[in-house]
């Protein structure tokens, strides 16, 4: 009785269980969906309400418009050297910092890890943030985008903990076989570092993909607008009308689609990313979690 009480509480837990993950996938998936619908569906249904996550009047006009838009190419090479250098250079910064603080003999590391720390309880401000960017040289350039958000305290905090789990018996052994201490963190430390490396190099990557703001306080020269900007303009701003007719001179233009094609084509190249590192992410989010 007591093994088949236990089973079906068991049974109850998992039912219960799959229902609400059930709930969240769906409520997660559900807006992806709509709009994927939206942008392939026909300007009336979308103004009378009627899109659901089938798409209505089947038209591809909206995607054509878009990729047809000047700015677009030069966007999205902007928006990917952006990811791609601001990335690495996050993830060197990291470990840079992590990895020290992760040796409790460290002298010193107290202070380290206090001044780590500043930063996830208080900011600079908008106003003394642009004055160093200025004051530096770095407006209307690359580094006024990958530099000042190059590192995340969180982030470093994460990376130590699981350097801290890495036993030390390895790196003993990697002195002993005439290992530097550089050699012994990129041939020992990195390759059983790379779930944690993979899983926070997708957080920077994401916050860099999706960033915007940077681009607006810094950048004047359109050359160098990632695509985010040119997102904003069309959705958040609702400028489609007045940006695309100038480009098309087409004022029967479907507004409504375009906005939406627009997100797909903005959000769809760092959503194929994940499949590709998965088992990593996956690895880095459990260990990196437990302190041993």
């Amino acid at each position: 009785m007591a093994f088949r009480r236990m089973t079906l509480g068991g049974l109850a837990f998992g039912c219960i269980n799959a229902l609400i993950l059930g709930l969240v996938v769906v409520m997660t998936l559900y807006p992806f969906l709509y709009v994927v619908s939206a942008s392939l569906s026909e300007q009336l249904y979308i103004q009378q309400g009627r899109i659901g996550i089938i798409p209505m009047g089947f038209q591809l006009e909206a995607y054509r418009r878009v990729l047809e838009f000047p700015m677009l190419g030069r966007s999205y090479l902007n928006t990917i050297l952006y990811t791609a250098l601001g990335t690495a250079i996050s993830l060197i910064l990291t470990v840079c910092a992590a990895y020290p603080m992760s040796k409790r003999d460290l002298p010193g590391r107290k202070l380290m890890t206090t001044i780590v720390l500043i930063p996830m309880l208080f900011g600079g401000g908008l106003i003394p943030t642009f004055l160093v960017v200025n004051a530096l040289g770095m407006r209307d350039s690359i580094w006024a985008i990958v530099i000042p958000a190059a590192v995340t305290s969180f982030y470093v905090f994460i990376q130590r903990t699981f350097f801290e789990q890495i036993p030390l018996e390895l790196e003993d052994a990697a002195k002993i076989d005439g290992c530097s201490m550089v050699q012994t963190l990129v041939k020992i430390i990195l390759p059983l570092a790379l779930p944690s490396l993979v899983t926070i190099g997708l957080f920077y990557a994401v916050n860099e993909w999706n960033s915007f703001f940077p681009a607006m306080i810094y950048l004047n020269d359109e050359n160098l607008f990632p695509v985010q900007i040119l997102l904003r303009a069309i959705v958040i701003q609702n400028q489609t009308d007045q940006v695309l007719v100038d480009v098309f001179d087409d004022k029967n233009l479907l507004s409504e689609s375009i906005k939406y094609s627009t997100l797909v084509v903005a959000t769809l190249p760092i959503l194929m990313v994940y499949p590709f590192i998965q088992k990593y992410f996956v690895q880095g989010s459990m260990m990196g979690s437990i302190k041993g």
